[in-house]
């Protein structure tokens, strides 16, 4: 990597922490031309670009106090930065900090905050006439006990600010309330909403809102959930074909997109239930929603199924461009030929076995090839450690499939889910 010092370029700074090609920074900031530096992980080295100015290596980029002192450092080297880019979910917050700090534009915690309290989020969506579970503040037992008075049981208790399935708790009468009574002592408590449950499938739908209209976009369904993950089942997505719901889901998603973007653009990842109305017609209703670019194989898939690189107009957004959903060539891994390829997509997640750090010591598949297999997988091999890095890269398995339709493509995932098994032992901390 290059280490030449000098202000005599564009100063840009990235937080990375990403081991696998999610973004292709190269594509989205011209090395040559910009002095692009990076602040990352031990991890996250490997898929820094050759091209770098200069790398700044931390224990975590959610560090705050040390990604900052790092930032400080290369601003040092080269001079005042123009843009700071964070593209993975667990930096927007300290993105959006150091921006204040070192005065930098772009989104700010006070912008971010709709995104990331879902409190705010809820509101706004409801307030906009978007469809949404009975909802309040929870700050105390009796506020939940309340709203189970006047909504009825069970409901879903979460922290107002969290990511994936922190802290959600399922209620579903007052004894279960009782027993998780701990959560609002002091030393524990921290803001929390309660919602109705739904018990509909849950769709997540992933896109562009240029600022005025619904760009490209994509309506999934988990099979399993995040919820369920965390408790050791697998996490599957797969594409839906029906036109009924992707009609539906379209009017609601720029409505979603609209109301939570404040007139500006934004990459949404937006989940949401889907239920029936009495005469059968698609119903949906708002869970949440991210500004960033889901997580899991979504990137991949998008590039590699669908041409599109979604992460490209993330970081137009973060960069001060118009976004633009860069159409890039595919490169299928199976070994089809280009007119061959289907346009339906999924992807399919095995959790660990046991908690992480731990060492891979035996992995069994029998799954068949593409095309009734995945076109790409990531599987650790014996003698592998997986790190306790959190998120969805560093799990047991990752896997990618494409098909004719969603019920081939489910079908393959499950039939992978079902022949994958791996054994792990537990490392120190």
């Amino acid at each position: 990597m290059s280490t030449s010092a000098g202000t005599d370029r564009e100063h840009v700074v990235v937080l990375h922490r990403w081991r696998d090609r999610h973004a292709r920074y190269d594509a989205y900031l011209d090395h040559r031309e910009l002095r692009v530096s990076y602040v990352t992980t031990e991890l996250g080295l490997s898929s820094v670009p050759e091209d770098a100015a200069a790398v700044r290596i931390v224990a975590a980029t959610d560090d705050r106090t040390e990604t900052a002192a790092a930032v400080a450092d290369l601003v040092a080297r080269f001079g005042p930065a123009s843009r700071l880019v964070a593209l993975n979910e667990g930096d927007l917050d300290t993105a959006a900090e150091l921006r204040v700090a070192f005065g930098l534009p772009g989104q700010t915690p006070e912008e971010l905050n709709r995104f990331r309290d879902k409190l705010a989020m809820v509101r706004l969506a409801d307030s906009a006439g978007v469809r949404v579970p009975a909802y309040a503040s929870a700050d105390t037992v009796e506020d939940v006990r309340a709203f189970a008075g006047r909504h009825g049981w069970p409901v879903v208790l979460k922290p107002r600010r969290g990511t994936a399935s922190r802290g959600v708790v399922l209620l579903r009468d007052t004894d279960e309330l009782d027993a998780h009574e701990a959560m609002f002592r002091p030393g524990r408590h921290e803001p929390r909403i309660v919602q109705c449950f739904v018990p509909d499938a849950i769709l997540h739908i992933d896109g562009l809102w240029t600022g005025d209209a619904l760009g490209p976009f994509r309506v999934s369904r988990y099979v399993n959930n995040c919820e369920s993950f965390t408790k050791g089942s697998f996490l599957g997505s797969v594409e839906v074909d029906e036109p009924e719901v992707l009609t539906a889901l379209g009017g609601f998603t720029a409505a979603v997109a609209e109301a939570l973007g404040d007139g500006r653009p934004w990459v949404f990842h937006l989940e949401a239930f889907l239920g029936r109305a009495e005469d059968g017609t698609p119903r949906p209703v708002f869970l949440e929603a991210g500004a960033r670019v889901g997580g899991g194989e979504i990137p991949f898939v998008w590039r590699e199924v669908h041409g599109l690189d979604l992460m490209a107009a993330a970081a137009d957004i973060q960069l001060g461009r118009p976004p633009v959903v860069t159409a890039v060539a595919t490169a299928p891994t199976d070994g089809r030929h280009a007119d061959e390829r289907h346009t339906t997509a999924g992807w399919l997640l095995l959790p660990l076995p046991v908690p992480p750090p731990c060492e891979v010591t035996a992995v069994s598949w029998s799954a068949p090839a593409a095309p009734d297999g995945p076109y790409a997988r990531a599987v650790p091999g014996p003698g592998q450690v997986v790190p306790a890095a959190g998120g969805y890269e560093h799990v047991a398995a990752r896997f990618r499939f494409r098909g004719t339709s969603s019920r081939a493509v489910e079908a393959a995932l499950r039939k992978t889910a079902e022949s994958f098994a791996v054994t792990c032992r537990p490392l120190p901390r």
